[in-house]
């Protein structure tokens, strides 16, 4: 066993594990605040749901022998076979179960990208069953096809080093054929839907940013040069892409806004997540670039379209994923060239057809046998109070001290009147 390796292969899952409240965090402060903690929960749920899976079946489907190039065998269920001093190399490297976690991680965090598509109008039970049954029938295939030895997509060359295909084109073009199933949120287009906390956004970005580290650099599954050229690509990317979303957006809307900033992160390191560890520093900077310009642009698509992706999850993974899953075949630094971008295309052509289909039959099942829709009441109402029986702020005692100490001027602040008989200022939640 390599000590170095399998150490730096546990922290990186531990960094990739902490990706999914970051970006429940991200989600959070983006949604109204009556559904804050539903949009929480999205997303820590597939930790709970998605990690027994995951040691149940979902490793041996993933990366089981081989079956067909389609899909693994059932061999590892419940990871029989495997144990504490199997290692991934045979007779030297890290692990196979350091390998299972931090794969794991991958898993969790691909659904719950998905969700912020759907933010405000999903039952909850019902999306704790969509995914249990998403992560079975479409990631798991997805990333055998991708990672596995064997896999017709591996075997055939396309380049995704961490994630591009199998994780972001696979959940943005679910995400979009969730919302055809699910439909547009009330009010859509007619009444304002701006993030309720803007800080909590980019304090969500920031523990993205820090976890994909982990998830880029530790594709690597060793503590070597191509770990630390990832890592690298990893933030000059997300930099550039930064620069390039506030620079359309001032273009185009005359301001650099703090949303803007995170979601330029986001599709910067979206786009480098395929390519970073086959492209140089320039390389880098244009993946960057090409994702903060062309993401910024995409996520007005649903207002053209009229589809109600929420949270942009389609203009930013989908396009992210597009961007650097397709740049990569150009800009490789060995191998680059029109047949590596074709290669590249067929790769992100087939994920997005499978993926696409496949997710609209499920939804389409799960709507039509337990209702995958929010009821209209509790939507309007708010479906943290509906699904959680909490509110993610308490405002029911907002101004009581003051109220008690100091009366207001004038008559209807009359300092003789009773405790309790003076008008008070209602608080919109």
């Amino acid at each position: 066993m390599n000590g170095a390796d399998t150490a730096f292969v546990l922290i990186s899952a531990a960094l990739v594990m902490l990706m999914t409240p970051g970006l429940a965090f991200f989600y959070g402060g983006m949604v109204r605040v009556k559904s804050a903690l539903n949009m929480l929960m999205m997303s820590f749920i597939a930790l709970g749901i998605v990690s027994v899976l995951y040691v149940l079946y979902g490793y041996s489907l993933a990366f089981g022998t081989d079956t067909a190039g389609i899909i693994g065998s059932l061999g590892h269920l419940g990871l029989s076979g495997i144990t504490p001093e199997t290692l991934t190399g045979g007779d030297e490297g890290i692990p196979v179960l350091a390998f299972v976690l931090f794969q794991l991680m991958f898993a969790v965090i691909t659904p719950a990208l998905m969700s912020g598509a759907l933010a405000d109008r999903v039952k909850f039970s019902a999306w704790a069953v969509f995914i249990t049954l998403w992560v079975s029938i479409v990631y798991f295939p997805v990333a055998h096809w991708v990672w596995a030895e064997g896999g017709w997509l591996f075997d055939m060359g396309v380049i995704d080093f961490a994630g591009g295909t199998a994780v972001h084109i696979n959940a943005g073009v679910g995400a979009l054929a969730a919302v055809l199933v699910v439909g547009k949120r009330i009010g859509f287009k007619k009444e304002p839907m701006r993030p309720h906390s803007l800080p909590l956004v980019l304090l969500g970005a920031a523990l993205l940013w820090f976890g994909w580290f982990g998830f880029n650099a530790g594709s690597a599954l060793a503590a070597d040069g191509t770990a630390a050229s990832m890592a690298l690509n990893t933030q000059v990317a997300t930099a550039t892409a930064i620069l390039g979303w506030l620079l359309y957006e001032r273009l185009r809307h005359g301001a650099f806004t703090t949303l803007g900033a995170a979601s330029g992160a986001i599709a910067g390191l979206v786009a480098i997540t395929p390519a970073g560890a086959d492209v140089n520093v320039m390389g880098a900077i244009a993946i960057g670039l090409a994702a903060g310009l062309a993401c910024s642009w995409a996520v007005s698509w649903k207002f053209r379209l009229g589809y109600d992706d929420s949270l942009d999850v389609v203009g930013v993974h989908l396009v992210g994923g597009l961007i650097g899953t397709l740049l990569v075949g150009l800009l490789a630094t060995e191998g680059g060239g029109l047949t590596q971008l074709g290669k590249q295309a067929l790769g992100a052509v087939a994920v997005m057809a499978f993926t696409f289909v496949v997710t609209w039959v499920l939804a389409k099942i799960v709507d039509a046998t337990m209702g995958l829709r929010a009821s209209e009441d509790d939507e309007i109402a708010g479906v943290d109070q509906a699904y959680h029986a909490e509110t993610a702020y308490d405002f029911s005692q907002v101004g009581t001290s003051s109220a008690r100490s100091v009366a207001p001027a004038g008559p209807a602040g009359d300092a003789t009147a009773p405790q309790g008989t003076r008008p008070s200022k209602k608080v919109d939640a």
